[in-house]
């Protein structure tokens, strides 16, 4: 089937901005130097060309769903729930696959569910973004009551998810820098022989951090690439136009429904996009354009990639 003949909206990956970013992001963090969050592009079959082409075994995942789909697609050498759960259910069928599940907990009630469901834990922590994870002062005695369930606590992760989309470079390394303090003052009471933290806007700003959670960097998104960041934009939204004013707009059939909106509306190269409806986006020609025609395939750059290929 040609690109054009797909029906739309519809997801495109480009093959070569995609080994370029898992290149480049390899090159930076070899092998379990990374653990590529899921969440940023929801496939198994990228996350397993991600895993033999970057070398990269390890991966993260948001939701036990995500983790579910990777332990049957057999990439489950070792998964790591980024994020707290109370489904002890699903958490004990997850680890009963025989994939390697690790849980974040921040709580006692969660290392309660960690342990119903013999999963191995890391101490989530806060780090600065009001979020998940319990204040570092708190991160050893978590660890202790974790370890006094039979638990294996393999370390501790932090998310600086406040800083990784900040545009100043030079704030972004220092809020990295206060950030991981924090952390590491964590770890010196819970032990454990990892820590994991980071982002795709924090990637090369780690020197301590035994691996990095980036996801974004694979598929990227306009909102990332104000960052100068060495990864190209692969993932576009392919679009119809369906309807053209003489008023001088034009409509397609991709709207709030296909984008992630949180950090703004999708770019669509030489257009200004106006608004987006929930199934249309309205755009005007830029400096000196033209409309395209009714028919016409357009694609559309997403302002947030995660959200994007959820939708």
């Amino acid at each position: 089937m040609r690109i054009d003949d797909l029906p739309t909206p519809a997801l495109l990956v480009d093959a070569g901005a995609l080994d370029h970013n898992i290149d480049v992001m390899a090159a930076a963090r070899t092998g379990p130097g990374l653990r590529p969050h899921v969440k940023a592009f929801k496939s198994t079959a990228l996350a397993r060309y991600v895993a033999d082409r970057g070398g990269h075994r390890s991966f993260c995942c948001a939701t036990l769903k995500e983790m579910e789909g990777m332990a049957r697609a057999g990439l489950g050498d070792d998964l790591l729930l980024a994020n707290e759960t109370l489904d002890a259910d699903r958490l004990s069928a997850l680890v009963g696959t025989g994939a390697r599940t690790t849980v974040a907990v921040d709580s006692p009630a969660t290392v309660e569910v960690a342990a119903a469901a013999h999963a191995e834990v890391l101490v989530d922590v806060d780090v600065g973004l009001p979020r998940c994870g319990c204040p570092p002062e708190e991160a050893g005695p978590l660890a202790d009551l974790a370890r006094s369930a039979g638990l294996t606590v393999r370390g501790v992760m932090g998310y600086e998810g406040h800083l990784v989309g900040n545009p100043d470079r030079a704030a972004r390394a220092d809020g990295v820098a206060a950030s991981m303090a924090l952390l590491r003052a964590a770890h010196s009471d819970v032990g454990g022989g990892l820590t994991s933290a980071g982002g795709t806007g924090t990637y090369d700003l780690h020197d301590w951090a035994d691996e990095v959670q980036a996801g974004s960097y694979l598929l990227m998104d306009t909102h990332y690439a104000q960052l100068g960041l060495p990864f190209r934009q692969a993932l576009s939204v392919l679009s119809t136009v369906v309807s053209r004013s003489p008023k001088g707009w034009a409509v397609a059939d991709a709207g709030l429904k296909s984008f992630g909106m949180d950090h703004g509306n999708p770019t669509l190269p030489d257009f200004k996009v106006l608004f987006c409806s929930d199934e249309h986006t309205t755009f005007v020609p830029g400096d000196g354009g033209a409309l395209p025609a009714v028919g016409d395939k357009v694609r559309f750059l997403p302002a947030h990639v995660d959200p994007t290929v959820a939708l």
